[in-house]
């Protein structure tokens, strides 16, 4: 088929094995690429009930038919495998350069089986892919492997774990171009189980497009289009440019979500780091939107360095207001560290906010006080390196949660909440009840966007709704979730493909994967790979025990904000259960919140079922 090349790279680490996996042209044509295909290779591959830190587990690195072309919004890629944090198969996406380099590596993607004795990289370049050994790099900061690597493997994209993901912390992630990361699942403790430092890839390989002229107008208007739309906007001041409306809007999680609004929210806006620390903006491969934040200076004598990047809206959100802390040097520093750790910076700040919050109420024998911004710095170090006080955070907020018996903490299938307040947005609370993936911001859309028009009329979306409502937002919900689904089978990055508003862009976006592949899809049939996919990950979910039990929000989020602008407000049980009643009648789950057979085979997956 046009647009792929039709195998993944086949690694196994524990006899050194390197092979190539075929990939059926109708799971293309089913499932698009992406978190589709990369899916379903772990449906196929993947036995339930694994130790998701053993050598049974799988990782795979998926792109979708768009990844090498330089396509603005198209330099990413994603990671699957069976997470430690939710125990059911996962996705992590992550930006910057590799996923372009893996569009033109000659594989689709890349399955990871087994476990090394010894520690490992992968290197693929130029079509050809070896294991090398990884020894003198074990326990270096991912800035310091990737220097090493391509020191060693030349003009190579490196993806690296750090000291979180080697001492197998569940919310350790995987480091990309020193500072993008593949977070939340604990995808770095995967590779570190595997004894798997990084991944070094270059690639040449072209592949073989149905209307290449064709494309290169659609790739560069929609370039001009980004530029025009954002480059004043979130390039100019990051995805954190709108943290104080989010707080005066009352939706900002703060003090661990007993809040909506930050008094001193103006401190870490994405406006105070444009005007004080920001070095300068940078960009995923062929954006021109540089949303990307550099940052330099120092906290306490201690440097914040470019290449570490700087913090985004929920790693400011997280270690920010989350903990009370209106210090953004400290929260510079506390990202940094992160990165160079491997460690996921939203369940760094909720469980740092967390433990703010028992020591607070005399929970802990030992205390930390709220906005104490040299205690959060202190304590990813702790995490990280797993020591004092570290050891018990590093287990995460669903663990301690068990063992403290504390009825605050504010996690979903063992993933902590991103930093997006449902109770001020329902359908957001739908997303996180439902998601296989465990609280996720990024599996639907957000009510604030749904206010007024324009709005979607391609998805049958046209009338605005109040984000207080619950009326509609099931539906609304399916339908974005399906769309996200979509977008995240191309791999494309969210902030490049708009799904409402008078710059909806997924026209524009279907012309190109008709460009690329020559399928010529229509808003349905969008929809309806979208759906398929989505299902795929709950089916997943289900093959791990996952049911509708597990389709709640924490108590926290069910009990009303006190104050600011979404004062009063709170998703009680039985309003999640009436969303929850409408939103399984349109996803057409049983009882048991599985995918019916009927519906699957609506979507032409029915033998996923057996």
């Amino acid at each position: 088929m046009k647009g792929y090349f039709g195998r993944y790279l086949d690694v196994s680490l524990t006899d050194g094995e390197i092979s190539e996996y075929t990939v059926p042209e109708e799971w293309y044509e089913k499932f698009l690429g992406g978190r589709g295909v990369g899916a379903r290779v772990l449906f196929e591959e993947l036995e339930p009930g694994v130790d998701p830190l053993g050598p049974e587990n799988i990782m795979v690195f998926a792109t979708g038919p768009l990844q090498g072309l330089n396509i603005a919004g198209a330099g990413r890629h994603l990671l699957m495998a069976k997470s430690p944090k939710t125990n059911s198969v996962n996705g992590s996406y992550v930006g910057g350069f590799m996923g372009q380099e893996l569009g033109k590596s000659g594989y689709d993607g890349i399955i990871i089986r087994g476990a090394a004795s010894v520690p490992k990289y992968l290197v693929l370049k130029n079509g050809e892919a070896r294991l090398k050994n990884a020894d003198d790099l074990w326990g270096r900061e991912t800035a310091v492997f990737e220097d090493r690597v391509r020191e060693k493997e030349g003009d190579v994209k490196v993806a690296s774990i750090g000291k979180a993901g080697e001492n197998l912390i569940n919310y350790s992630c995987v480091i990309f171009d020193k500072n993008r990361a593949a977070g939340r699942p604990g995808f770095g403790a995967v590779l570190g189980s595997k004894k798997l430092k990084g991944v070094a890839v270059k690639g040449e390989e072209k592949k073989d497009l149905a209307s290449p002229d064709e494309l290169k107008s659609l790739k560069a208007e929609f370039a001009r289009a980004l530029a025009e739309d954002k480059a004043d906007s979130l390039g100019k001041y990051g995805t954190a440019g709108g943290l104080e409306s989010l707080s005066e809007s009352g939706i900002l999680p703060t003090k661990n979500f007993q809040r909506g609004e930050f008094s001193e929210a103006e401190e870490i806006s994405g406006e105070k780091m444009a005007d004080t620390i920001l070095k300068k903006r940078d960009n995923c491969n062929a954006c021109p939107v540089r949303c990307k934040r550099v940052v330099e200076t120092e906290f306490r004598g201690e440097q914040v360095r470019p290449e570490y990047g700087g913090p985004e809206y929920e790693t400011i959100g997280a270690l920010g207001s989350l903990c009370l802390n209106s210090d953004l040097d400290s929260i510079a520093l506390a990202n940094q560290k992160c990165n160079q750790y491997g460690l996921d910076t939203i369940s760094a700040g909720d469980t740092i906010a967390f433990a703010m919050e028992a020591s607070e109420k005399g929970m802990l024998d030992w205390e930390v006080d709220w906005g104490d911004p040299q205690a959060i710095v202190e304590l990813v170090d702790a995490i990280a390196n797993e020591e004092g006080v570290g050891k018990e955070l590093a287990k995460g907020v669903s663990v301690l949660k068990e063992e403290l018996g504390a009825d605050f903490a504010v996690e979903i299938k063992g993933q902590e909440v991103p930093m997006h307040e449902p109770r001020g947005k329902k359908g957001v609370g739908i997303s996180y009840a439902t998601t296989p993936r465990g609280a996720n911001h990024m599996e639907g859309t957000h009510d604030t966007m749904l206010e007024e028009k324009p709005l979607a009329p391609e998805l049958g979306v046209t009338e605005p709704l109040d984000r207080f409502s619950y009326e509609g937002k099931a539906r609304v919900a399916k339908i974005f979730e399906d769309l996200r689904s979509f977008n995240n089978s191309l791999v494309m990055c969210a902030f490049t493909t708009d799904a409402v508003g008078e710059n909806y862009s997924f026209d524009t976006v279907r012309d190109m994967v008709k460009a690329v592949t020559g399928r010529d899809l229509s808003p349905e049939s969008m929809l309806d790979l979208g759906e398929r996919n989505y299902l795929l990950l709950r089916l997943l979910a289900s093959r791990e025990g996952y049911t509708a039990e597990d389709d709640r929000l924490p108590d926290r989020l069910q009990e009303p904000l006190p104050s600011g602008a979404t004062e009063g407000e709170g998703i009680p049980e039985e309003k999640l259960e009436e969303m929850l009643s409408e939103y399984y009648e349109l996803r057409g789950y049983d009882e048991k919140g599985i995918p019916t057979r009927e519906r699957l085979a609506d979507l032409g997956i029915e033998e996923l079922l057996d």
